[in-house]
């Protein structure tokens, strides 16, 4: 039964010390998804640490850094089951300097877990987190307002918080967005209702989470087969076999379909379609397969099979929303290297736009230094047309990174616009 149960991908995300990896393991421990071993090592550290009963946030932060300063590094994800649905959590870092983390672990979440210290309210974090979220266009934000123990259950703050939150929130394209009032440490609506706070007539947690409607954000009628590799076995009955290989991003391809090569315009038809095991008559996103063509055209690694009539745009200057994650400013006109599927050019930042200033949510226009941890627009021109679709229409075709020549660092990801 538990194997037809659907996924949800999750992240946990909100400034530092806000009881993101408290509240992973909360849920695992009431869910009762630890093993005894796992329980067994965690009591003994919490006993070696010196502090009363056991540090659920243990479970999570696994890095010996973390656990020495008790703050979440890296992203660490956890898997369990309930009878209703199956989980993978990305728990991210809260500290300002590790948002690049926390880009990385929500970039394929159906929902994001926004946590809020009821003592402290909405802070910067929250913001950038928030928005970074709309920026990833998750459909489910759900905000945990964490340690109400602190503040004696108070539904005043509760209700101070939520309106905080939704006047900076209603600028950011958010379709659902849900209030929670949690106690992290102590278990209160979590996995179960709490008695302490009578006046919230919500859902728990865990219920919410296995209620959620996960859409799929995988674009069913763009069919986008970016090649990753050319297979030419050298042996046997496949020495004439040459199939183009990769991942499907977008869409279905079928055995006949009449499709286009990009860049070079180059029309066939799909001839066959094999997976490791078998051959198929149809593939769809996100299979890895191989396709053979009824036409030997000449097709490399970073060309795209689309169908006849409905191709990407093919350009060199593309605006694109930028997460800068680098330690060190970008440049005026620096030259970097653009990864966007299976393809990698040269590339310069041509022109910022404008800046997002989290606080506000507004354009800074005037501003054109780029720093780590800023949002912007930015106008990026290749050294050779990419073949894109926007991000809100494809996600794969949509999304790019860009990574310094000399240090191999990556120091951005964008969203096509």
């Amino acid at each position: 039964m538990l194997d037809n149960n659907q996924l949800l991908r999750f992240t946990t995300a909100g400034s530092v010390d806000d009881g993101k990896s408290t509240l992973i393991g909360r849920l695992l421990y009431d869910s009762k998804s630890i093993f005894e071993d796992q329980l067994e090592a965690i009591e003994k550290t919490s006993k070696r640490k010196g502090g009363e009963g056991i540090d659920l946030a243990l479970l999570t932060d696994g890095l010996r850094d973390e656990r020495d300063q008790g703050i979440t590094i890296d992203v660490a994800y956890r898997y369990f089951t309930t009878p209703k649905r199956k989980f993978i959590i990305a728990d991210t870092p809260g500290h300002h300097q590790y948002t690049r983390n926390m880009v990385t672990g929500a970039s394929t979440a159906n929902a994001a877990i926004i946590l809020v210290d009821a003592r402290h309210g909405v802070v910067e974090q929250t913001k950038r987190h928030s928005f970074i979220a709309s920026l990833l266009q998750i459909s489910h934000i759900i905000v945990c307002i964490n340690k109400m123990d602190l503040v004696n259950f108070s539904e005043e703050v509760y209700s101070t918080i939520i309106n905080q939150f939704e006047s900076f929130s209603s600028k950011m394209l958010v379709k659902d967005v849900r209030f929670i009032p949690i106690s992290a440490l102590l278990g209160d609506n979590v996995v179960n209702r709490s008695e302490n706070m009578p006046w919230y007539q919500g859902s728990p947690l865990l219920h919410t989470l296995e209620t959620l409607h996960i859409s799929s954000d995988i674009n069913k009628v763009d069919a986008r087969f970016p090649v990753q590799t050319i297979i030419r076995p050298q042996y046997g009955d496949f020495i004439d076999y040459r199939g183009y290989a990769g991942r499907i991003a977008s869409g279905v391809f079928r055995i006949g379909d009449e499709v286009t090569i990009m860049p070079s315009g180059f029309s066939s038809k799909i001839k066959s379609i094999n997976s490791f095991k078998e051959e198929l008559s149809e593939a769809f996103a996100p299979m890895s397969v191989s396709m053979t063509l009824e036409d030997d055209i000449d097709i490399s690694r970073g060309d795209m099979i689309v169908r006849l009539n409905n191709k990407p745009e093919a350009v060199q200057d593309i605006e694109v929303m930028l997460c800068w994650l680098n330690n060190k400013s970008a440049k005026p006109r620096a030259k970097y290297s653009i990864h966007h599927a299976n393809n990698v050019q040269k590339a310069m930042i041509k022109e910022i736009i404008y800046k997002i200033d989290i606080e506000t949510l507004n354009r800074d226009i005037e501003n054109k230094e780029l720093n780590m941890n800023d949002i912007c627009k930015v106008k990026i021109r290749t050294t050779k047309p990419l073949l894109v679709d926007s991000y809100r229409d494809n996600r794969a075709t949509g999304s790019i990174i860009l990574v310094d020549d000399l240090t191999n660092d990556t120091v951005a990801a964008g969203m096509i616009f």
